[in-house]
């Protein structure tokens, strides 16, 4: 190795695999829980004609003054908290981490969870700790949680509603429990509210701690890189001091905003996704071997036949689909591929795939 190198990157980043992206050309893409709908001619015509005129030699408006009004309208946002925007729900996370870490604060979180809470937390230099959930249905294992909390003190405690990788939705009385015992922020990480009808953000501020956190990617705007932290105003304003300027450019501004004011065709699309993730989960069920777990995402969590999660991970690739194998990122996650709920005609596809395969697992190979 490089003896500057070795000299200069920390150890615990050099240890690191940097986050893969599988490439997925020419595959059926249910690897990352994107919306598979596009927009309908008319839209994509109407948006494009929104973006005539930008002055693209102009930094963008800082705070997204427009972007934000637009959100507070589409996502029912107290109209007395405080709206940080972000580069994607990571930015966010790396944001909190950067305004709060210092020597011996940790983050605390359940697992298995969503990995970046991890990975931002160890760039920032902050400890991780992670409470196992119930191995059973995944549950919170609400003891656990609060000896912990009272434990490790930690400065920042996330908890994904629904949870991801697992798609259930944690108990809110759970939440409440954790909030009120927490010393530091509690983040609700409201990633997959789109495809569930419970959340938090009806009362942020009823706690001087809580935030909730939302991204638009899952609503069909995975490619415009846009997240949303609500909370109270003095701890967003904190919080900002540790944002690059400009981190939402023009052509996002005006994209989003143009798109929560059409929202109901995105609202139509993540109603059909919630009855495909019926259909999925029922036809799963229906196929020997398979475990579906119940899910309020737009994925649905699947233990398979033990030992055949990487032949079926390969199996399906190899007929043109591409899903998560999970299998070896947590031992609660042995012999459990993910599986994001697609158009009817790839779920279709994904079904004939799964079950050619379980039948015949030489195929798999």
């Amino acid at each position: 190795m490089n003896a500057r190198l070795a000299a200069l990157i920390r150890p615990e980043i050099r240890a690191l695999t940097a986050y893969h992206v599988p490439e997925s050309n020419g595959l059926i893409k249910l690897d990352a829980m994107e919306n598979p709908y596009t927009w309908p001619e008319s839209l994509q015509a109407a948006w494009l004609d929104s973006l005539r005129g930008l002055e693209l030699n102009r930094y963008p408006d800082p705070q997204g003054r427009a972007l934000q009004a637009a959100l507070r309208e589409a996502m029912a946002i107290p109209d007395d908290m405080g709206v940080l925007l972000g580069n994607g729900s990571d930015e966010l996370i790396q944001l909190l981490a950067l305004a709060v870490a210092a020597p011996g604060r940790k983050i605390l979180s359940v697992d298995p969870g969503f990995v970046m809470y991890r990975m931002i937390g160890l760039f920032a230099a902050m400890d991780y700790i992670g409470v196992p959930l119930q191995a059973e249905d995944f549950s919170i294992n609400l003891p656990a949680m609060l000896e912990a909390i009272e434990r490790e003190q930690p400065t920042l405690i996330y908890l994904a509603y629904p949870n991801n990788p697992t798609g259930n939705r944690f108990d809110a009385d759970d939440l409440v429990r954790i909030i009120e015992a927490a010393p530091g922020l509690v983040i609700v990480d409201e990633a997959y509210a789109p495809f569930t009808d419970a959340s938090f953000m009806g009362l942020v501020g009823d706690w001087d701690n809580l935030l909730v956190m939302r991204t638009v990617s899952k609503m069909g705007l995975a490619g415009l890189r846009l997240g949303y932290l609500v909370g109270p105003a003095d701890w967003l304003a904190e919080i900002d001091k540790v944002r690059l300027p400009y981190n939402i450019n023009v052509l996002t501004q005006v994209s989003a905003t143009f798109a929560l004011q059409h929202k109901a065709v995105f609202d139509e699309q993540t109603q059909a996704i919630r009855a495909e993730r019926t259909r999925l989960q029922d036809a799963l069920n229906q196929i020997a071997g398979l475990h579906p777990y119940p899910s309020e995402a737009n994925f649905i969590l699947t233990r398979v036949p033990t030992g055949q999660a990487g032949a079926l991970f390969a199996g399906l690739k190899q007929a043109g689909i591409l899903i998560k194998n999970l299998d070896g990122a947590h031992p609660l996650l042995t012999d459990c591929l993910r599986l994001t709920v697609g158009m009817p005609e790839e779920n279709a596809a994904l079904v004939r795939a799964l079950t050619a395969l379980l039948v015949a697992p030489d195929c798999a190979g």
